[in-house]
């Protein structure tokens, strides 16, 4: 069975990062086994409009204003005819959210229920249950998932985190971690340094990624080793600290602020170094710990979150989330290091190819598709009676007006009167580029990049 899905987000390329990464290498995959996938965001600048990607992959950029942390403002009414326009053009089956922070992929989720179309969710982050912030998201995700068909998770510690605070059901959420592209993460032993040891950070500098415990771990941990070495890749609101610190302990020489990264450069950043150090308080899944390991680097991060199911014991020296812990981590790899007591980067680098691949995650992805595709559609009533059980009057209210929109529309602009887009053929592109210089042929990434 193959399905027309629709992959929406706020987070996507340009902007970098896990959710972006999950949602275009899962779609590539998908697109190769036969599926037609296309993705939805919001707009990037100038970058409004329909493009196109690597093996025919479109993205519609909708001219919708960001409204805080890279999301729109959740109007409903703004979007509600592009976004319905959209479907019906394509055709889609099925509605992929992804990300709890992404108000277009919860309105889109909606709007996509009221079309009797099935609806999959991804939550790609951990969430506590006492701050303030931390209840209002929870409060909206148990109302967006109250009638979504499936729930996927990254790690059976986010699953746990997602029943608990969206009371959803746990028949109708599953597992299925992220995964890493190796062939684009490869060791290069011969770019590492024979003189000093490099320990490689690369994270946004945020509070939740742990930047002051890092900060605290750099000043203590330099005046130790003086052959130790920091390099840090991204860049965030607590970079200020880190220029503090490199500042104060004079280690300009020793401490290198790279600024923000382009996904391209990653790997060459990660090669240069021995170690990888990772300091997160919060994690559902770190994909930078598998691309570091499959790089061949030792990992040395906190235990929180789902970051102890993501690579085996060998591969990973976990501490808990604070100095003492850490330093006694990375003073443990480092005296592994110096004895040859580790892993080869080559045999790492074949473990993780052997745990992780995004085919595997798009064919479990798939087996989803295929059981919400063959569940009964709901009738308005049950929906509805779905949002009183969470207690929550005003959002039924914007469900009835959205229904209302649909209806109006129906007549407004019928079905129809809808052009129905064609289909990009991949095999026929294939076999035309197999004689050309075709961007099929290329590394994703890179493809990504010339076609943008």
């Amino acid at each position: 069975m193959l399905h027309r899905v629709c992959m929406v987000s706020d987070f996507f390329y340009p902007n970098m990062g896990g959710v972006e990464e999950h949602i275009f290498n899962l779609s590539q995959c998908l697109i190769s086994r036969g599926h037609k996938v296309i993705v939805l965001t919001h707009s990037y600048g100038e970058r409004v409009g329909v493009r196109y990607m690597t093996n025919g992959l479109k993205v519609f950029y909708l001219p919708v204003r960001v409204f805080y942390n890279q999301c729109v403002l959740p109007t409903m009414v703004c979007s509600l005819p592009l976004i319905r326009y959209i479907f019906i053009r394509e055709r889609i089956t099925i509605i992929h959210g992804h990300s709890a922070f992404s108000a277009l992929a919860h309105e889109a989720m909606v709007i996509g229920r009221l079309m009797d179309l099935k609806t999959v969710f991804t939550d790609h982050s951990l969430f506590g249950f006492a701050d303030a912030s931390a209840i209002i998201t929870n409060k909206l995700l148990e109302i967006s998932l109250a009638d979504c068909n499936h729930c996927i998770c990254v790690s059976h510690t986010g699953k746990e985190n997602t029943v608990l605070r969206a009371r959803v059901h746990c028949d109708r959420v599953s597992v299925i971690p992220n995964a890493v592209d190796t062939a684009a993460f490869t060791p290069d032993p011969s770019r590492r340094s024979t003189d000093t040891i490099t320990v490689v950070v690369i994270s946004r500098l945020v509070y939740r990624k742990g930047v002051d415990l890092m900060a605290q771990v750099i000043a203590e941990i330099c005046p130790r080793y003086p052959q130790l070495q920091f390099l840090i890749g991204g860049d965030g609101p607590k970079r200020w600290l880190l220029e503090e610190v490199r500042e104060r302990g004079g280690l300009q020489d020793r401490v290198t602020l790279l600024g923000s990264l382009e996904h391209s450069q990653v790997r060459g950043v990660l090669t240069r170094g021995h170690i990888f150090l990772n300091t997160s308080l919060t994690e559902a899944y770190c994909m930078a710990i598998v691309e570091a390991a499959a790089c061949g680097l030792q990992v040395v991060s906190t235990r929180v979150g789902g970051i102890p199911e993501v690579l085996p014991s060998e591969l990973i020296y976990l501490t808990e989330p604070n100095v003492p812990s850490l330093l006694l981590g990375l003073e443990t790899a480092l005296a592994n290091l110096n004895s040859g007591n580790v892993v080869p980067p080559w045999e790492c680098h074949h473990r993780v190819a052997s745990l992780y691949n995004w085919m595997n995650v798009a064919q479990r992805t798939e087996t989803v598709y295929h059981q919400v595709a063959g569940e009964k559609t709901k009738t308005l009533g049950s929906r509805l009676r779905s949002y009183m059980a969470r207690g929550v009057l005003p959002f039924l209210l914007v469900v009835t007006l959205a229904h209302l929109m649909l209806r109006f529309l129906d007549w407004m602009v019928p079905r129809q009167g809808i052009d129905i887009a064609k289909d990009y053929n991949v095999t026929s592109h294939i076999m035309g580029s197999s004689h050309s210089n075709g961007d099929v042929h290329c590394h994703p990434y890179q493809a990504r990049k010339k076609l943008s």
